[in-house]
């Protein structure tokens, strides 16, 4: 089965073609045909194109919508010389990423009118997420029709087995039950592929009664899990993606009533203060130098003061939960760093463990140097926690979620 999966910001749409079946899910065997990206969607659109086994290529065109990107990106698949399918028929299914559920959403399910409403209902805690993620729907129903399933797999419905204890805040609970303020946590497509491979390589089964995991999602959005039996207990994201860890841009935890003071001593409105929080916080607000770690490490070494300081932020931000996770689990059988940060930056992995061998974390630092962007173990001889470097890979837990439904079985 050939699955388009698509994954659509407010002027952006990243895409994979992904050839899977069930005996090659359940092995792990399946065949990405072609990647991309779509950038500037709503003016000059930048497309960034990649067949397998071929070079990538880059062009440029007018994109002033969703639908346009979405048949550019299937006339470019399907196209004699550069494309990997015959024609759009060979596009069998079409797997989305849809950022908010709410608590509705308990699993990826087949869309329909009545699923479509529910995700809408939505847009007021995702605005910037779940309008988009719409429009992808739209636009490939509109241009393959009715013909092709498609399935929504959503961020937050790893998350909805947090137990009342996790997911309440100490607010008023009648906010809660007017307005659903609570827990919802974020990058749960990730957490679930990252702990399912990271069971796998402990030779645990990923649903194994007791296994405690802690999976950290780190790149512009960072966030970490803690994960019991395959079942999500806690995550560091909250009601929206600014809870938890220190970001590119996003804040992370903050004292509450700093932001009333923050307006009356800037004299911002409510817009201006999200913004604040959202885009100009993190890496780039602590440092002044960027919301990428690799310009803020690199700063950081060159002596640059506020580039150090911000790294020392994230990293015992990070500290924190992990051993905060430890605890909440009773325990860490196994670890898992993941993202575009947690992937690649040694430094950051190596000052997030200090001073957590007592907690059974012992880091190997010839290993934890040498994995950069790759499935490795990096955890000492002898660690009671196992501790690996897992390349997350979302679109292709997409495709396999969407193989399941369309094939009349529940997700793995």
């Amino acid at each position: 089965m050939n699955v388009f999966v698509l994954n659509c910001g407010s002027s952006s749409l990243k895409f994979q073609l992904v050839d899977t079946d069930l005996e090659r899910a359940a092995t792990g065997s399946d065949r990405v045909l072609a990647r991309g990206l779509v950038d500037s969607i709503g003016g000059e659109g930048v497309f960034k194109l990649e067949a397998d086994g071929r070079p990538p290529v880059t062009r440029t065109a007018e994109v002033l919508e969703h639908k346009i990107a979405v048949e550019r990106v299937l006339d470019w698949l399907c196209d004699p010389a550069e494309g990997v399918l015959k024609d759009r028929d060979a596009v069998h299914a079409v797997g989305h990423r849809v950022v908010h559920g709410g608590e509705r959403f308990q699993e990826s399910v087949l869309v329909d009118e009545e699923v479509l409403r529910g995700i809408e209902a939505c847009f007021d805690m995702a605005p910037l997420h779940n309008p988009p993620n719409v429009k992808g729907y739209r636009a490939t129903r509109e241009i393959l029709g009715s013909r092709v399933p498609q399935v929504a797999v959503f961020d937050t419905s790893f998350h909805q087995t947090m137990s009342p204890a996790a997911y309440l805040y100490g607010l008023p609970y009648l906010l809660y039950e007017r307005h659903g303020i609570r827990r919802y946590g974020f990058h749960g497509t990730s957490h679930r592929y990252v702990s399912r491979r990271l069971a796998t390589l402990l030779g645990r089964p990923a649903d194994g009664e007791g296994l405690r995991l802690v999976t950290c999602h780190l790149g512009n959005g960072c966030s970490v899990a803690a994960i019991r039996g395959g079942r999500s207990v806690d995550t560091s994201m909250g009601f929206t993606p600014l809870e938890g860890l220190v970001m590119g841009t996003r804040s992370g935890d903050l004292d509450p009533a700093i932001l009333p003071h923050i307006m009356r001593k800037e004299e911002l409105g409510p817009w201006e203060l999200s913004a604040l929080l959202n885009k100009h916080s993190g890496l780039v607000g602590l440092s002044g130098v960027s919301n990428d770690m690799r310009a803020v490490l690199a700063a950081s070494a060159e002596g640059h003061a506020r580039a150090r300081l911000a790294l020392e932020v994230f990293c015992y931000r990070l500290k924190k939960y992990i051993a905060a996770y430890a605890g909440v689990l009773g325990g860490i059988d196994g670890l898992a760093f993941a993202g575009g940060i947690g992937e690649n930056a040694s430094d950051v992995r190596a000052r997030a463990l200090d001073g957590l061998e007592a907690l059974g974390l012992a880091l190997d630092p010839a290993a934890n140097a040498e994995a950069r962007g790759r499935e490795a173990e990096i955890s000492a001889p002898g660690s009671r926690t196992r501790i690996f470097v897992v390349p997350t890979n979302e679109e292709i837990l997409i495709a396999r979620d969407t193989l399941h439904i369309v094939s009349g079985k529940r997700p793995s």
